[in-house]
């Protein structure tokens, strides 16, 4: 951020970063494992195909059969082996099974301690956002303080206190959004 010159560019780096924080907190989300069948489960599953570490979504079209069954077709049929072991070691709980050059993965409810668990993830992953958020807002605002002590810069103190105002309203807005995506995803988990 040292190189930003203005309040403008302050605040757009800042709604940038705190984009892209709650941007990262929904993919993590996508992936976890509710009762129901969803490709997010496995878009990002590492697969090691000829010798790289590949998502899965490159290798196979993922597609839900059923509310509860996913059915993954690699593009290469040869590969289906080294998919059907990524799976088994993403930790999922989930257990692939070879029908032909299709594999059919069917997701069980998770236990009622498994939720607990997973709830529990989903307020951390949140939290752990929230808090990247507000280094966002601490970091925006020192490089604001720093502008208008900066007498070259011509940012007066009323400039850099509505710049902070603004700077809040983008902290509260994305943490709201933040809290949402969580309630929301831990209401499906909890849903049996």
């Amino acid at each position: 951020m040292d190189q930003l010159q203005d309040l403008d560019s302050v605040e757009l780096e800042c709604l940038d970063r705190m984009e892209k924080s709650t941007d990262y907190l929904h993919r993590e989300l996508r992936g976890l494992r509710t009762g129901r069948a969803s490709t997010a489960l496995l878009e990002y599953v590492k697969v090691d195909y000829y010798g790289s570490s590949t998502d899965l979504r490159e290798l196979a079209a993922i597609s839900v059969a059923e509310a509860t069954q996913l059915m993954v077709k690699p593009f290469d049929p040869g590969s289906k082996h080294e998919i059907v072991k990524a799976i088994e070691k993403a930790g999922l709980g989930l257990n692939p099974q070879v029908e032909g050059n299709a594999i059919r993965i069917n997701v069980p409810a998770p236990s009622a301690e498994r939720r607990r668990q997973l709830a529990t993830q989903v307020r951390k992953l949140a939290e752990e956002a929230k808090v990247a958020i507000r280094n966002e807002r601490r970091d925006a605002n020192k490089h604001i303080d720093r502008l208008a002590a900066d007498k070259s810069a011509g940012v007066s103190e009323d400039d850099a206190k509505r710049a902070k105002t603004r700077i809040d309203e983008l902290t509260k807005t994305s943490t709201e959004r933040v809290d949402e995506m969580s309630t929301k995803k831990v209401a499906e988990i909890e849903e049996v």
